[in-house]
């Protein structure tokens, strides 16, 4: 039986193996955040010969990839990247995700926003038939927090106040439990045009273009190929 650390390593080896065809000495990878992204990260520093840079979603992934030698990059300076890399905390089978666990949602939407693709990489676990179970995050600048944590009321949710944390970009993070996401693209263009939220950690408007999700007998690509 294999570890959910064993697991993760699984799939970041499975999107190390997709990259490769992509690497080329004008080839900017962009990078995400979390444990799954950690190991990829990792994995990369195998390959910083055969590529431009990275472009990191946040202070933590920078640091990481700069202490493997790994170029990191201004996304100012990037007009394409060929594919962004990150894990989810849950993903459907449309692909559509809820991330921010870790608190560099913003970051996050945004380098993806600049690739060509979007691969998440998690295992089995975070695959869900609807999302919603892991609370969603929202990351919201400060004196907007009460009057959006009412509005977040309002669509049925319990907002959280993360404490102790400030996100890359100095703002807070709701935690809101309790969503009904039946229609993940409606309810993510919903809250992001709540006055006050930056970004919610739903990704769904622009999801995952293919998830390798390790499973105890290998890895399942979405969509199925």
């Amino acid at each position: 039986m294999l570890t959910q650390q064993q697991l993760k390593q699984q799939a970041a080896d499975a999107a190390l193996d997709y990259i490769e065809p992509f690497l080329g000495p004008q080839t900017v990878i962009g990078v995400g955040t979390g444990s799954t992204a950690d190991l990829f990260i990792d994995g990369l520093s195998r390959y910083k010969t055969r590529l431009l840079g990275t472009v990191a979603s946040s202070e933590r992934s920078a640091a990481r990839l700069a202490r493997h030698g790994l170029p990191v990059l201004d996304l100012n300076e990037v007009r394409s990247m060929p594919v962004y890399v990150d894990g989810a905390d849950e993903i459907d089978t449309g692909l559509h995700m809820i991330k921010g666990g870790g608190g560099a949602l913003t970051r996050e939407k945004i380098v993806a926003s600049v690739a060509e693709r979007f691969v998440c990489i998690a295992d089995e676990s975070k695959l869900v038939r609807r999302l919603g179970a892991f609370p969603l995050p929202v990351e919201v600048i400060g004196m907007a927090r009460e009057a959006v944590s009412r509005r977040l009321a309002e669509l049925g949710g319990r907002a959280a106040l993360r404490t102790g944390f400030v996100t890359d970009n100095g703002n807070v993070i709701l935690d809101v439990a309790g969503l009904r996401i039946d229609d993940p693209k409606r309810l993510e263009a919903t809250i992001n045009n709540i006055p006050g939220v930056v970004t919610c950690g739903l990704f769904a408007l622009s999801g995952a273009t293919l998830a390798l999700l390790a499973t105890q007998s290998g890895v399942r690509r979405l969509p199925g190929s």
